[in-house]
């Protein structure tokens, strides 16, 4: 659907390996739902957010460091850290209690950079 002012995201994608274990991971770790899987395309919601994932057979699509980042709101950081983790996440740096609330970063499947943020 159009926007009068100008365009509107239809979804964001990132390259994976595994594609089937990718949906799993934002699944099960984040509660997407899952609308399409195969082995080469899926595509997951969370609310009006879109992430579309495409097959890459190799990591030299992601070899030079670069990934988007996604940023998630949660309600429970430790929880969700443990299941991400228990999926195949790498925790990047100390999760930080801030004023404000708590932080991690992550790395999720192949290397994706991952945001978690619990209110205080």
């Amino acid at each position: 659907m159009a926007n009068a002012g100008g365009a509107v995201v239809r979804w964001i994608l990132q390259l994976h390996r595994d594609v089937p274990r990718a949906a799993r991971f934002y699944s099960e770790g984040l509660d997407f739902s899952v609308d399409v899987c195969t082995l080469r395309w899926a595509e997951l919601h969370s609310g009006p957010f879109r992430l579309a994932l495409m097959h890459s057979p190799s990591n030299a699509d992601m070899s030079k460091g670069y990934s988007s980042m996604l940023s998630f709101t949660v309600a429970d950081l430790n929880n969700t850290v443990t299941k991400l983790m228990a999926l195949g996440a790498e925790l990047d740096g100390p999760i930080k209690h801030e004023i404000h609330g708590k932080v991690a970063a992550l790395r999720g499947l192949d290397g994706h950079a991952l945001s978690l943020y619990e209110p205080a």
